[in-house]
């Protein structure tokens, strides 16, 4: 109960977000959002229909597709992320009649960023709004292809619609929000908390992977490999580490073996024991007696 509670808040919220982007960031300049409600503001500015019905309309068909390839529990997400971002978003829809932002590209930063970090809420929890969201779920699901891409290239043939309808300058300030969009969306979905990956290679290895442990209270694992040119059998330590601790563990390294291979790699979405358990503390090694 208390999973769902927190899952459908996280929803709702993300669509209170995108909302608030579109009808205080955009409409007021004529930009166009992402997916199909770009789509739908462009009739929006050309009939007049309110964006969130015509939205809502307009996924029926997709909920079809939905239902053919998808799972229930996808299709119900579905369902419900398209009724509450239709309903918000022309709820909210009295906020487009002020103008927030008078310059032109700071709106498009500010619904940018705000339509980003909604749309991030909604992924973290699996959760769509519908509309190229569902393409989006249906090529990660079977292509293996990222959403926010397949949300990227949905956007591009709707900018190519959207320049004879709307006009060449208003649709390069909405590619500028695609893109600011787009990177938010993958920042919020990894977080602000960046995690590190460690491979050190060294002959030192044996005193570089206890000074880790006990200094950085960082865990390691340590590989057994073999050098390709000298074919000489060496240790190969890999560690996973907070990025203000990474100076910590290379400084470590240097004092060691000032020589040693390392390679540092960024490392998304690092679950368990330290990270997203407690921290782990980690014993520290008896002295042998003499």
């Amino acid at each position: 109960m208390k999973n769902n509670f927190l899952r459908y808040s996280s929803l709702v919220l993300g669509c209170v977000l995108m909302a608030i982007s579109i009808n205080c960031f955009l409409i007021q300049d004529h930009f166009l959002s992402g997916g199909l409600a770009g789509f739908c503001m462009i009739l929006y500015y050309l009939l007049g229909w309110p964006v969130g019905i015509t939205s809502f309309i307009l996924n029926i068909p997709l909920f079809v597709l939905a239902y053919r390839f998808m799972s229930r529990r996808f299709l119900i997400d579905s369902f419900i992320g398209t009724a509450v971002f239709s309903l918000v978003l022309d709820a909210t829809s009295f906020l487009s009649a002020s103008t927030y932002v008078n310059n032109p590209l700071l709106a498009c930063i500010a619904g940018g960023v705000t339509e980003g970090i909604g749309s991030a809420l909604i992924y973290r929890v699996d959760a769509s709004t519908g509309g190229a969201d569902i393409l989006g779920f249906l090529c990660k699901k079977y292509y293996n292809f990222s959403i926010s891409s397949t949300i990227f290239i949905f956007n591009a043939i709707v900018v190519a619609a959207a320049i004879v309808f709307v006009g060449l300058e208003p649709v390069l300030y909405s590619m500028v929000i695609f893109f600011i969009s787009f990177k938010a969306t993958n920042v919020f979905m990894v977080g602000f908390d960046y995690k590190k990956s460690v491979i050190i290679i060294s002959q030192q290895n044996a005193v570089i992977g206890p000074r880790i442990m006990n200094e950085v209270n960082r865990g390691i694992t340590v590989f057994h490999g073999q050098g390709g040119y000298t074919h000489r059998d060496t240790q190969i330590i890999l560690a996973v580490v907070k990025l203000t601790q990474l100076n910590h563990l290379t400084r470590i390294v240097n004092e060691v073996d000032p020589h040693a291979f390392v390679l540092v790699q960024d490392a998304n979405d690092v679950f368990g024991r330290g990270f997203t358990q407690p921290d782990l503390i980690l014993p520290r090694p008896e002295k042998r007696k003499a």
